[in-house]
């Protein structure tokens, strides 16, 4: 039987321990294939072999609400696992532009190896709406290794209190769906606008109804937004309580603001989505993320020609005649089109693709190269 193809790539043909007929069938292979290699093709086929580029397969979309769905996801080889109330960065392709974004894991232990995210369409959002409206099971998407530090500690708290507000609830149920058996006191207050709105309703429901958590469901269209100070009828023991809070800027915003009143700062973790960004300036430090560098532009001239003076090797097509090819993603900060004076903005970790010919730095940001 014929050698696998990804043993068949992994040996050079210098390899005294590889057949002679086999080393000239690979160079045969090689030289047909040039500037690629036979392993990319073999990608094509099997896009989940990889251990160095972390690819995954979904498996089934799954309403949630009537603007979020449960992805499912088989992970490629080189995925390591996660930990509960981590995230994993998701990169997909829309209108030929690929584009990246962070979301809970929001399964528990499964024995297939499947991990879940839980995603909710928001207005404007490519990426959430491609990923609620178009993904269908079968589709290939980009994934980087779990990561994120909103989760309990070893030793569990005696008592927690979860506060959470719409889509702020997925790191918690990967917690809870991990965790909740080991948990003694869990105290839930979630925030929604309406009761159909809540995601893992039922779920929620089930867990309170068998007396493993106690929930609050606050409906803001009702009830108006939580108040902190609120706190002390709803849970009149919370500043005993080891707590965990996701869910908009401004909720979070007042329950530090509390926490910190109360001295209690200590006992409050908080995960956001969409960390507050960063006013444009004019020109600031260019972080290369892959080369762990940093040059100083200006705000006049291109990303590209500053950082090439400064010895960086930049990918570039633009003096053959080759558009595109100085394009690199944005991980955060803002750049400025040096034609038009639009700023173009990422939050941590987006991926918004750039041409570096043309945009100049506008204030302090992160490019991946």
């Amino acid at each position: 039987m014929p050698a696998p193809a990804p043993a068949l790539a992994s040996r050079t043909t210098a390899d005294p321990a590889v057949p002679g007929w086999r080393r000239h069938a690979f160079r045969l292979v090689k030289a047909a294939t040039t500037p690629l290699l036979p392993e990319d093709y073999v990608d094509l086929f099997d896009p989940l072999r990889s251990r160095t580029t972390l690819r995954g397969r979904v498996v089934a979309v799954t309403p949630e609400t009537a603007d979020a769905v449960t992805v499912t996801i088989r992970p490629g080889r080189g995925w390591r696992g996660h930990v509960p109330g981590q995230y994993l960065r998701i990169g997909v392709d829309v209108d030929g532009v690929r584009l990246w974004r962070a979301y809970s894991i929001t399964s528990g232990p499964r024995r297939d190896g499947c991990v879940e995210v839980t995603v909710k369409a928001i207005s404007g959002g490519a990426v959430s709406t491609h990923l609620v409206r178009s993904l269908r099971p079968g589709c290939v998407v980009q994934m980087e290794q779990a990561d994120g530090e909103f989760v309990l500690p070893e030793r569990l708290p005696d008592r927690v209190l979860l506060l959470t507000g719409g889509s702020g609830i997925t790191p918690v149920m990967g917690i809870l769906r991990h965790t909740v058996d080991r948990l003694d006191d869990v105290v839930l207050l979630h925030s929604a606008p309406r009761p159909e709105d809540v995601i893992f309703a039922a779920e929620l429901r089930r867990l309170a109804a068998d007396g493993r958590i106690s929930l609050h469901e606050r409906h803001t269209d009702v009830g108006g937004v939580l108040d902190p100070t609120e706190l002390d009828a709803l849970v009149p023991d919370w500043r005993t309580r080891e707590t965990f809070a996701c869910g908009p800027a401004g909720m979070l915003e007042a329950l530090e603001s509390h926490w910190q009143q109360a001295d209690l700062a200590h006992q409050l973790h908080t995960e956001r989505f969409r960390p507050a960004l960063a006013e444009p300036g004019e020109g600031g430090t260019v972080r290369f993320t892959g080369l762990d560098r940093e040059v100083e532009c200006d705000g006049a001239r291109p990303i590209l020609d500053v950082a090439e003076d400064a010895g960086v090797l930049m990918p570039s097509g633009c003096r053959m005649g080759i558009c595109f090819g100085c394009v690199l993603p944005l991980r955060e900060g803002s750049v400025r089109d040096l034609r038009t004076g639009e700023v173009t903005t990422a939050s941590p970790g987006d991926g918004v693709l750039v041409q570096t010919c043309i945009s100049a730095a506008a204030g302090r940001c992160d490019l991946d190269l």
